[in-house]
């Protein structure tokens, strides 16, 4: 059996799992682990962080038709970071989700690069009742999954929903990643209690920090731009949780009405 780790980050869009991932990415190259990053957002934003840039996607390569190597979809980025952005179709035309499942099978095609590396992060935006945003499990690449959210309805309803679809598709759940909108003082103990009540636990509480904002507009993950911050070290903790020992479990979602209850605090 493969001891690459292949894990995906779920939650509902902007909720921060590309400047999470991207973070964790950089943590663990800093530690010596070799990492590839797969950005399955349209937005193709995962890997800007990590090189500096916008890549192209390659989603839009193969529309454009034509031969595609390895290095056109490839890139490295800080401390030797492998990173794929798969993009999208034009907003309103077509399914990003399906688009992913025809990446993955291209990628697998012309590179062996994710055989070579410690860790495969996936970052998958949305809700993973779509079928093709799901891809990433339903191909047999994911092992684990985690869930980012805040203390907020809606992402901890996104969050139910994708533990919902875990469930169905056989995934354990990792555990639970809280990214602060400072919603106030009870947004730490709300997300312990949904991770709780999921069967599962709270990994890391990201505090809402100006340096995460400020090192995103240099074009650099927090890792590089600040790496002695209190916030980088939130990030490292969280890597080394990710790389080391845990034992996911099939998690079992809440009620709405449950779901409720939590945020009426």
């Amino acid at each position: 059996m493969s001891s690459i780790k292949h894990v995906a980050i779920y939650g509902k869009g902007g909720i921060g799992k590309s400047c999470t991932a991207s973070n964790v990415a950089a943590a663990c190259a800093d530690e010596g682990h070799k990492v590839m990053v797969i950005g399955c957002d349209p937005k193709s934003d995962s890997s800007i962080n990590l090189v500096g840039r916008r890549i192209p996607t390659m989603m839009d390569l193969i529309l454009q038709g034509g031969e595609i190597k390895e290095k056109d979809v490839l890139f490295e980025g800080y401390k030797g970071v492998k990173c794929i952005e798969v993009g999208g179709p034009e907003p309103g035309v077509g399914c990003a989700g399906r688009g992913i499942i025809v990446a993955i099978d291209f990628l697998r095609k012309v590179s062996k690069a994710m055989e070579q590396v410690d860790l495969v992060i996936y970052d998958v935006p949305g809700d993973i009742v779509c079928g093709g945003f799901s891809a990433p499990i339903r191909k047999g690449l994911v092992s684990q999954a985690y869930i980012i959210t805040s203390g907020e309805y809606m992402p901890l309803y996104a969050g139910n929903n994708i533990s919902k679809g875990l469930r169905r598709l056989g995934t354990p759940l990792a555990g639970v990643i809280c990214n602060s909108r400072e919603f106030g003082t009870s947004e730490k103990s709300i997300a312990e209690s949904f991770a709780r009540e999921l069967g599962s636990r709270l990994v890391a509480f990201i505090p809402k920090d100006p340096l995460v904002q400020k090192c995103e507009r240099a074009g650099v993950t927090v890792i590089e731009g600040s790496p002695d911050s209190e916030i980088a070290g939130v990030y490292r903790t969280l890597a080394r949780d990710i790389m080391g020992e845990c034992e996911p479990k099939m998690p079992t979602p809440l009620s709405d009405e449950r779901l409720r209850e939590l945020t009426q605090v």
